[in-house]
This record gives C-alpha cells, structure tokens and sequence, in this order.
C-alpha cells in the first residue's frame, strides 16, 4: 500500500468506535443534574464536553472524558463555602441515574466510573468574561477558574488553518504514547501539537502521502524540547504539566521514522512504522482492522521484532 493509504488506515484504525455509547452517557447524565437543578428533562443544555472528546482528538479505547455542567447563578449563596456539599449533591443526582456505578467526588469533580471509561463532571459557575469557576476541595475548599472554550477555540482555529492536520496528528500521538507506554496527558499531546504547527506552514497543502515526514518532522522537534516542567495551553495560557520526561523515548522514536523513510522494502517499512504506532499501523499486506484496541497488550508491542532474524527487547 501507498504511503498515502497506510497512515490513512491508521487513523481508521484508532477512530472511536463508541460515539453513541459515549453520547448516550453525556445526555443521561446531563439530564439527571438538569431535572435537579433546573427542573428540566433536556439531555444536552448546561453542559459542555471538554478533554480530548471535546477538542475531536480522542481515539479508539478513549477511558476519560470530561464534561462541565454549568449551575445556575442562584445557586452560589448555597455552595459559596461549600465546595464538598457541592459534590457531594452532584454525585447523589447522578446516583440516581446510575445506581449500580460507582461514583465518587475526587477534588474537583465528580468521577462516574463505567467498565469501560470513566467521565468526570466538573460543576461550574460561568462568569462574563467566559471563563468558569470551579470548586477545589483541597485545602479547606475554594474555587478556581478554567477556560476551555479558548482552549477549544484556539485548538479548532489552528487546525482550520493547517487543513485538519493538527487533530490528525493529535490521534497519532495518542497512538504514539499508547505503543511506548508514554507518562503524557492527552492536553499535553494537544498542547505539543498545537504548539508544533503553530508557525509551521509547509504541510498547509500536503496530503496524507506527507505523513511519514510528518511524523518525522514531529519527534524531532519533539526531542528538541528538551526537558520542561510545563507549557502552557493554547488560548487560555493555563499551565499543563510534564508528568515524566519524554525526550529520551522521543529520540529512539525519531530513529524508528528514520528507518522507516529508509526502507527499501514495503514490509521493512511497515514494520518500522509499526514501532512507532503499534499495532494500528497496517501491515503491508491487510486493509484495515477492525478490532484494534489500542489500549491492548501486543507481543510486537512488547518486542522490537524483526521477522528476517534479528530481535532486540527495549528495556526501560
């Protein structure tokens, strides 16, 4: 297969695959804090889906999501210096919709757990400058402000103007972090993106044969970041912070691109890309699979295997 046609089927292989299961548990619980707080049936009013969901940039085996539910302004003189009681409300409305999940409040948000996924609903107030105000438990409890509408904005913006590659890359990199085990949040994968493309102009009219450049071009400049605590997020410019250094897996990674744009052959090709993105990435001989759990423990993905003898194991 063409260059063009592989890294299409790896981005076929990792799309959700469980949108309307996913949507299904936004509205259900969306409509079990409306009836409460607004003595309203709508599954899709005062709530807002953020997190990678919500910036299109989650893939197949998503576990969290996030979504904010905005309370009304007449309930600040109840919860004011009551940040626990305020999740502690929330949880016991959504309890019941969910009576055999478990729910807890974890902090600033109400975590409902699913075999499959958590959600975590974070209660806000809006303010008028959009931006939100959110309850901290810690400490005592207080509140803090977010704004994922610039985020959101800003990621959408940019990937207008770079025609769809930035959420394209966003997945892969998901993939990426899947198939090496990567400590890294999915806002930090976006941040990186985002920051990558930012004043890069040069893929605005490639296609997908680009994409093994692409990819090569994106862990260079990756392992060039060097080792950072935080960067900041596009559009609201709050901080992300670095859980674990990514340089050193960053490096091998470019090296396995650099292999892989050297091959000579269409299988030694793909097996490398298939360091770099796991089992998503097709072999050079199958169309798509329509299985892939990216999320799954693989025997190549444990091993660096090479079918024409030699086996090297990396080891942390």
């Amino acid at each position: 297969m063409s260059t063009a046609t592989d890294f299409k089927t790896l981005l076929d292989n990792i799309k959700i695959d469980n949108a309307g299961q996913i949507s299904k548990r936004y509205g259900r619980i969306t409509k079990a804090l409306n009836q409460y707080f607004y003595n309203l049936d709508s599954k899709t009013a005062n709530s807002l889906q953020v997190g990678s969901y919500g910036r299109f940039t989650g893939i197949r085996g998503i576990s969290d999501l996030d979504m904010l539910y905005f309370l009304p302004a007449t309930a600040w003189p109840r919860f004011r210096d009551r940040q626990s009681y305020l999740l502690q409300v929330v949880k016991t409305e959504i309890k019941k919709t969910f009576k055999n999940t478990d729910i807890r409040g974890d902090g600033q948000v109400v975590v409902v757990k699913f075999k499959n996924q958590e959600v975590e609903v974070v209660p806000v107030f809006s303010n008028e400058d959009g931006t939100f105000t959110y309850p901290d438990t810690h400490d005592g409890g207080s509140w803090k402000v977010c704004n994922p509408r610039a985020e959101m904005s800003s990621f959408r913006a940019l990937n207008d103007d770079r025609k769809g590659h930035l959420r394209r890359l966003s997945k892969m990199i998901r993939a990426w972090k899947a198939r090496h085990e990567v400590e890294i949040s999915g806002f930090l994968i976006d941040t990186l993106c985002y920051n990558f493309f930012s004043n890069l102009t040069e893929y605005d009219d490639k296609s997908f044969k680009s994409y093994d450049q692409l990819s090569l071009d994106f862990f260079t400049f990756l392992e060039n970041e060097g080792d950072r605590v935080f960067y900041y997020a596009p559009g609201s410019r709050s901080k992300v912070s670095v859980k674990k250094s990514f340089n050193k897996v960053a490096k091998l990674t470019k090296e396995y691109c650099e292999e892989a744009l050297s091959a000579t052959s269409e299988n030694s090709r793909n097996l490398a890309w298939k360091k770099v993105f796991g089992r998503p990435f097709p072999n050079y001989t199958t169309k798509a699979l329509s299985n892939v759990n990216v999320s799954e423990q693989f025997i190549e993905d444990q091993y660096e295997m090479n079918l024409y003898g030699h086996v090297s194991i990396e080891c942390e």
